[in-house]
């Protein structure tokens, strides 16, 4: 160990014996990080003028020629000779030898002496690094990384991570009936718990505070090497990888290293393998048997364990996934009776009745012109009965019940957030980001190339030395520096254009791929009506609409997938400065996207399909002889539902299952090849032979980010609550794919995907603003559902303004019109009809006048009565619906009232402890210069100063327990 590096080509300094998987090869510093990098041995030769015994030597000295040119130094040698050709053995000092480089030597060159640089930077930060040897010519290799106590308790202080102390408080319950609730709620779902290790005494909490080297006899350390649990060490050497910087190319972190492929991968490991017969428990293994299985599926979630080994931010996800699955088991149970209901009402239904009752004879008007024929509404029976079972008036109620849980789903999130926050001691986490500069995000290798390609346009760039700066330092002149040197408006123009103009293009390629399903459609439909089958022609609509939807779907599906890739490479022309910018663009733009895409087709058949086709003799024709789709018999709201079911299902089973369990595995496959591939056969001398755990982290899947989990369940909670009045039975489809969806994401984290970085995250960020303008979405979306599409408005003018009796009787004849036969235009009659003779007025679906009207065929009084109840009940439900959205918000408080209690009583707790603490190290150093003068009564003058110096000390002392205490009140 030569500067806590440790270089395995040391042959002395190597332990023979195999090392830990989750240590050196001491087997006694653990391994806190890992940086992995392909290398690749120079294939140049010397040149035959200048071998020599003395230049073959191992150490010899060289003076590299990048790509054919050579140092500064030699080209102002070749200026001062007046550009004469000077001999490739002169261009050196003497013992120097001079080797020419191919360009891919020179490539692979540069990054080894940029890993060198960095590596010696991470050695002057404090940390111990362990590397394996290059003994092949070219090949996979690990740093191995591990923080010492020093720089881990140094690391903590700057980053004001709290940990806990040694003062435990009571945490006061509720008392009453909801206390006796709780005990019943826990005793009953006793089975259901997850055995992980809990705290004993779940009553009292540590009471933590941002760690402090000074006041380290607050904390409770048993033991150094497990104070900081694996997750907290694998950030604060994160915290350093990130602004160690390096000369070259003004490198500002190991996000820029990776970015110019000088190392390929950076990440923590996992704590040992997740099954074997190994009987060693660790936290990987525990999640997996507990959380990660499909065979605990009817277990809760163990969010603290999951919270402790991923970190605040991804136990925040699962937190959130939780509570949603949950809260979709009231709703299924809900649309489940709702559904029931259409059922049992559907033999009573009075206009199903009298749509099917054979002696009712509706002779309705063609389909389409001349191969149709005049048809009898009975039958279309089936279709009728069918649109019962979701048009009824429960799916009124059932849709008032969803804006409301909709509201009561984010009210109760913010409640358990809130509660999530007091108990993983983030409750101070906005105030550290706003008043901290070091809390403040790093920018983005990305955004800094793009700023160092503006300094070296405006020739502002100045050489730096970063030796003369410590880390901390360096990142307070970044930051004073920010508001002077950074990229402005002028300079993202380019981006943001762009980003108009494509995000355009792709939402006018949605519409365009919607209206070509319609042409589809209409094709489709026309030429199946030509057909000779007797069949084929009485499942036209069946057959058009089963088939239209399954193209819709593969759509979808395809475009998904080519949004998700454009939208990020949208957000990177962007050059937003840090990741969280990042992030939050890429949600916006990805989440306009794929909502666009995957409710297009819903919003077309819910709102448009039916409203444009005109009537018998004057039909609006989209191309010529292919009139506009109309709705069926029994209206678009059963079409509305089949095409709403499949396509949830659809994405649920093939894109949220099938792709998230089959692309990492093909990813992985593929990687294993290509390095099996690049990799020559030779021995490795310094592989063991039980694969490492950083070899086996390396194989996984890189972790990507959180956006596409968050992606898919909120396009889910928009299908359960966008269009629910049409489709009861979404929930409870939802609730089965999350029962399975919480355990394969579990599985995907815990055994396909390299351990996450830790990171803090109070809330779930920009997607609860998105999850919130869902939910008033809904509520506007499902009033013109059930006003436009359903026939709710309709039943309900005709029971209490036209009906004679009150009742439904004559619904069915009340809404349709009459049209005469001998008005269809000249060549669209039909053809070869039986019926043609006997036919004098066919009906069609329709309030307008009939022929003997003086404003024949115009629109009636009913129509317009129709619309303005339509209108009227669209205000209403929408006023109603928002009125006690805002009432369940505010009789739901956003923290509980027992956390709001606990968070000021920890503050008292704080105060007190440091008080009686101070009080403590005062009444020492009295009671030490009362021993003193008592020892040495006849105290010479230099003593007198000593005991002087410690008076002066006790009040510096009381002053900064006075000043603390005021600090504390000011907060």
């Amino acid at each position: 160990i030569i500067n806590n590096y440790l270089d395995a080509t040391q042959g002395g300094a190597v332990d023979k014996a195999s090392p830990s998987c989750m240590h050196f090869r001491d087997s006694k510093r653990k391994v806190d990080y890992v940086l992995a990098y392909h290398y690749r041995k120079r294939l140049a030769q010397h040149p035959p003028s200048v071998a020599s015994p003395e230049a073959t030597h191992r150490f010899a000295a060289l003076a590299l020629v990048l790509n054919g040119g050579t140092e500064k130094g030699r080209a102002d040698r070749l200026q001062q000779d007046g550009g004469q050709h000077v001999p490739q053995e002169r261009l050196g000092p003497p013992g120097v030898e001079v080797i020419e480089l191919s360009p891919l030597d020179a490539l692979e060159e540069e990054k080894r002496l940029q890993r060198e640089e960095y590596e010696r930077n991470l050695l002057e930060a404090g940390l111990e690094i362990e590397k394996d040897s290059e003994n092949k010519s070219q090949g996979l290799s690990f740093v191995r990384i591990h923080a010492p106590w020093q720089v881990l308790s140094r690391e903590a202080e700057l980053l004001k991570i709290k940990m806990p102390t040694k003062k435990m408080y009571e945490i006061t319950e509720e008392g009453g009936i909801l206390k006796t609730l709780n005990e019943i709620w826990c005793k009953l779902t006793e089975p259901l718990q997850p055995q992980v290790p809990q705290q004993e005494n779940t009553n009292m909490k540590s009471l933590s505070y941002p760690f402090s080297r000074e006041k380290i006899y607050l904390y409770n350390i048993k033991d150094k090497d497990t104070f900081f649990d694996n997750a907290t060490r694998s950030r604060i050497v994160h915290e350093i990888l990130k602004r160690t910087t390096t000369k070259a190319r003004n490198s500002m972190g190991i996000g820029t290293l990776i970015a110019n492929n000088v190392y390929d991968a950076a990440y923590p490991l996992h704590d040992g393998e997740y099954e074997g017969q190994n009987d060693d428990m660790n936290e990987r293994k525990l999640l997996y048997r507990e959380w990660a299985r499909y065979g605990a599926f009817y277990k809760f979630q163990p969010i603290d364990l999951i919270r402790k080994y991923f970190g605040e931010k991804i136990g925040l996800y699962f937190a959130w996934l939780g509570l949603y699955t949950e809260f979709l088991i009231p709703s299924s149970v809900i649309g489940i009776i709702v559904f029931l209901y259409g059922c049992i009402t559907m033999e009573s239904d009075i206009p199903s009745k009298e749509m099917c009752d054979q002696r009712n004879t509706f002779t309705m008007c063609p389909l389409c012109d001349k191969f149709c024929d005049y048809w009898n509404l009975s039958s279309a029976c089936a279709t009728a009965r069918a649109s019962h079972l979701f048009d009824n008036p429960a799916t009124v109620f059932f849709s008032i019940f969803m804006a409301l849980w909709a509201t009561m789903f984010l009210e109760q999130w913010k409640r358990l957030q809130m509660r999530l926050s007091y108990f993983w001691d983030l409750t101070g986490l906005e105030e550290e980001e706003l008043f901290f500069p070091l809390f403040q995000e790093h920018p983005r290798p990305e955004y800094e190339t793009k700023l160092l390609q503006k300094k070296l346009k405006n020739k502002i760039i100045k050489p730096e030395n970063s030796n003369e700066f410590s880390n901390v330092c360096y990142f307070a002149c970044v930051l004073s520096q920010d508001e002077k040197e950074k990229l402005t408006w002028s300079d993202r123009m380019p981006g943001y254009a762009a980003n108009f103009g494509l995000i355009l293009f792709m939402i006018m390629l949605t519409f365009s791929a919607v209206f070509g399903v319609i042409v589809y459609r209409i094709t489709t439909a026309a030429a199946l009506s030509f057909s000779t089958n007797e069949t084929t022609r009485s499942n036209v609509r069946v057959t058009v609409t089963a088939t239209a939807v399954i193209i819709n779907l593969v759509v979808i599906l395809i475009l998904d997938e080519i949004y998700g890739a454009i939208a990020k490479w949208l957000t990177e022309i962007e050059v937003p400065k840090t990741e969280k910018n990042f992030e939050e663009r890429l949600i916006l733009k990805a989440f306009l996207l794929k909502f666009v895409n995957s409710y297009a087709p819903i919003f077309y058949v819910a709102f448009f399909k039916g409203r444009f086709v005109g009537r018998p003799g004057h039909y609006v024709y989209l191309f010529e002889g292919y009139r506009m789709e109309e709705c069926a018999p029994g209206g678009c709201l059963m079409e509305l539902c089949i095409q709403l079911s499949i396509i949830m299902l659809g994405k649920q089973l093939i894109q949220n299952n099938l792709f998230e369990i089959g692309i990492p595995k093909l990813k992985k496959l593929f990687r294993k090849l290509k390095d099996e591939r690049t990799e020559p056969k030779e021995m490795d001398t310094n592989q063991s032979k039980d694969p490492q755990q950083w070899g086996l982290d390396y194989t996984l899947e890189p972790f990507t980010g959180l956006t596409p989990e968050y992606m898919e369940m909120i396009i889910q909670f928009g299908f359960v609550t966008l269009f629910v009045a049409s489709f009861p039975l979404a929930p409870v489809f939802a609730l089965l794919n999350n029962i399975i969806e919480v355990r394969l994401d579990a599985k995907k984290f815990v055994t396909e995907l390299r351990r996450p970085d830790t990171v803090r995250a109070k809330d779930i960020g920009i997607w609860y603003n998105i999850l919130s303008g869902i939910g008033k979405l809904s509520v506007i979306i499902n009033a013109f559902v059930i006003a436009v599409t359903s026939d709710f408005i309709p039943r309900l003018m005709y029971q209490y303004a036209y009906s004679q009796n009150g009742t439904m009787h004559g619904f069915i004849n009340h809404t349709l019109s009459y049209f005469n036969v001998s008005h269809l235009k000249a060549g669209t009659q039909p053809e070869n009809s039986p019926f043609a003779q006997d036919v004098l007025f066919c009906r069609f679906k329709d309030y307008r006048e009939p022929p003997w009207s003086q404003n024949q065929y115009e629109f009636s009084k009913q129509y317009w009565a129709v619309l303005s109840a339509r209108l009227a009940f669209v205000i209403l439900f929408q006023n109603l619906v928002m009125f006690l959205s805002v009432l369940v918000d505010w009789m739901i408080p956003d923290i509980p009232k027992d956390i709001s209690e606990q968070i000021k009583k920890e503050k008292s707790v704080l105060v007190d402890f440091f008080l009686k603490e101070e009080h403590e190290k005062l009444k020492l150093i009295e009671s030490f210069i009362a021993h003193d003068k008592k020892k040495r009564k006849n105290g010479t003058k230099g003593e007198r100063i000593r005991a002087a110096s410690f008076c002066q000390f006790n009040r510096s002392q009381e002053g900064s327990v006075a000043s603390f205490s005021s600090q504390h009140t000011e907060v």
